[in-house]
């Protein structure tokens, strides 16, 4: 018997709500996500992956230089965008979710940092996530950088990954292959018993990883971090560098 196929994702949750300490000053007048990267504002990288990949609703959270997102995401046409108002208190990337969680409805979503930026060198990452997503199988599915080739990270990796697709943290060993590269659909059924107010959604990925619930989808292509100040130009370089031919 044929297993019927997967809904398709048609939400998400971008979060730009972050301080962006690490690039003042650019950021004492300007919010990260609005940070240019060739020729487009960060936030606009990432929506357009989500309208590519199929998503019609994103709800966006601000905080931090708020009405210059929100003047930014009015000239948006595609897809549909919902603010939501973290001026009051900066909520974190779990609580973030929980208080926009009635936009959500019981479907799955993707959630999303605005700066998640990367080069595609073969399969388009966020539609590849939502063919992987498994509901029965998974409660989370990260999209996962190769530690190596990652432009502009200074970690040690975050994350193992079995044959499977399960994934363990690095724990106490020196280094891990896998990042987070700031991309993962999440089931909305997860934040039943979360706390109120500011959490991390490490929360989250850790209850997963104790129930074997937590995948990971390999990204093929570099991923670039742009951290700095110093990260935007090699960042650019690496978006407008030329495919090696095989």
């Amino acid at each position: 018997m044929t297993k019927p196929a997967t809904p398709p994702i048609r939400r998400a949750m971008v979060l730009a709500a972050g301080l962006g300490q690490r690039m003042r000053p650019i950021t004492d007048t300007l919010p990260k996500p609005l940070v240019r990267i060739g020729g487009r504002a960060m936030l606009d990288h990432m929506l357009d992956r989500l309208a590519d990949a199929g998503v019609e609703d994103a709800v966006v959270n601000v905080h931090h230089l708020a009405g210059q997102v929100e003047a930014h995401l009015a000239a948006r046409q595609w897809p549909r965008i919902t603010i939501s108002d973290e001026r009051a208190e900066l909520l974190e990337t779990g609580g973030g979710v929980k208080k926009a969680l009635p936009l959500f409805g019981t479907t799955p979503f993707f959630h999303t940092n605005s700066d998640a930026l990367w080069r595609e060198t073969g399969r388009p990452a966020l539609p590849a996530m939502a063919r992987s997503w498994d509901p029965e199988r998974m409660d989370i599915l990260l999209l996962l950088a190769d530690l190596e080739t990652s432009l502009g990270f200074d970690g040690a990796g975050d994350f193992f990954r079995g044959a499977d697709g399960r994934l363990t943290r690095r724990g106490s060993a020196a280094r891990a292959p896998w990042v987070y590269a700031g991309v993962a659909i999440l089931k909305p059924g997860l934040f039943a018993d979360t706390p109120d107010g500011p959490f991390s959604l490490n929360l989250l990925f850790d209850r997963a990883i104790a129930q074997g619930r937590l995948f990971g989808e390999v990204l093929e292509g570099r991923w670039l971090h742009v951290g700095t100040p110093d990260a935007i130009a090699p960042a650019e370089a690496a978006l407008a560098a030329q495919p090696v031919d095989a």
